[in-house]
């Protein structure tokens, strides 16, 4: 199992979403074939065919935990992953 496929296990499982690193799931976003803009401290994820906006945020070192759960939504209505 290869570091994204862990990555959306966890947030898939909602086994720690307090405890996701912003940067992995910036990362893992961007493999998703999102793309990013900044503005501030919001970083906006945004892909053709998805018709929700992803907003996250830093706090410390981990996006907020309301965020990851977002994030969540949106992988499994769209069944973004690992059969990417």
């Amino acid at each position: 199992m290869g570091k994204y496929d862990k990555l959306v296990f966890q947030i898939l499982h909602g086994l720690s979403d307090a405890n996701i690193a912003f940067d992995d799931l910036q990362h893992l976003l961007e493999h998703l074939g999102f793309e990013m803009r900044i503005r501030g401290s919001h970083h906006m994820f945004r892909k053709a065919g998805i018709a929700e906006k992803i907003n996250i945020q830093r706090q410390g070192a981990k996006a907020t935990p309301y965020q990851v759960k977002q994030v969540r939504e949106v992988i499994q209505k769209y069944r973004l992953g690992s059969e990417e």
